[in-house]
C-alpha cells in the first residue's frame, strides 16, 4: 500500500464526489486510471466521503466525557472488529468524516482471535470512564456464534459491576438506528440516523498513543 498515492486517489474522488459523481463510479474511475488494487479501491470505498457528509457526521461526535448519564448502544460487530484491527496492528484509518475504521472486510466472516479478550477490556475500561447511565451492546443475530460471544460479553460486564448487557438482534442495524440515546458505531448510515456518535475505537487508540493515518494529504507528501 502506497500511502501517498492513496492520498492522490482520495483527493481526485474527493473532487468527483463533490460534483455530484456517484461515489461507485468515481472511485471505479480513479481507481482504473491510478490503477490500484481491489484492496486500495476498498480503502478508498471506506475512507473517502463529500465534504457535506464529512461535516454532517463530525456535527455528531462526542467524547467519553459526552456520555455521562446517558443512554448508551454499542454497534458492537463494528466496534469490536475496528478495535481487534487497531491493536492487532491491521490497517485502520481516520476517513474524512472523522471516524476511525479497519479495512478488513470480516464482518459476515467474523470469528474471536487472540486479541479479542483484550478489544474487550479496552471497550468496558472505555465504558466505565465513560459513565453512560446504562448501555447495551447489540450484535447481529445472522452472524455466527453471536449468541456465544453476547454471553461472554455479559459475563465480563458483570464481572466489572457495570450497568449494561449484551444481546442479539436480528435487525441490529434497524435497531440502532431507532435507538434514542448515544450510539456507539463508525457505520455510516447508523451515523447518519444517530444524533449523537461516539468512535469506542478512536478513543481506544487516544488511550494507547496510536498514531493514525488519513487518506488526507500530509505536508510530508509534498
Amino acid at each position: 500500500m502506497r500511502l501517498p498515492l492513496l492520498r492522490e486517489a482520495a483527493r481526485d474522488v474527493r473532487y468527483l464526489a463533490e460534483r455530484g459523481f456517484p461515489g461507485d463510479s468515481a472511485i471505479r474511475f480513479v481507481s482504473d486510471h491510478y490503477r490500484l488494487p481491489v484492496e486500495d479501491r476498498f480503502i478508498l470505498a471506506r475512507a473517502v466521503q463529500p465534504g457535506w457528509v464529512s461535516r454532517s457526521r463530525q456535527a455528531k461526535i462526542t467524547g467519553l466525557d459526552g456520555l455521562k448519564g446517558k443512554r448508551l448502544a454499542v454497534d458492537g460487530y463494528n466496534v469490536l472488529i475496528t478495535t481487534e484491527s487497531l491493536l492487532g496492528k491491521c490497517p485502520v484509518f481516520i476517513c474524512d468524516d472523522g471516524f476511525l475504521r479497519d479495512v478488513r472486510g470480516v464482518f459476515k466472516s467474523y470469528h474471536s482471535t487472540p486479541v479479542t479478550a483484550r478489544a474487550l477490556k479496552e471497550i468496558l475500561d472505555l465504558l466505565r470512564e465513560g459513565g453512560p447511565s446504562s448501555f447495551t451492546i447489540v450484535l447481529d443475530q445472522q452472524i455466527s456464534h453471536s449468541g456465544l460471544l453476547a454471553g461472554r460479553m455479559r459475563r465480563l460486564i458483570s464481572r466489572a459491576g457495570l450497568c449494561g448487557t449484551a444481546a442479539t438482534c436480528p435487525a441490529a442495524d434497524w435497531w440502532l438506528k431507532h435507538f434514542e440515546g448515544v450510539v456507539a458505531t463508525g457505520d455510516g448510515s447508523v451515523i447518519d440516523a444517530a444524533s449523537e456518535v461516539v468512535d469506542l475505537a478512536a478513543e481506544v487508540a487516544r488511550r494507547q498513543n496510536i498514531v493514525l493515518s488519513s487518506l488526507q494529504k500530509s505536508p510530508l507528501d509534498g
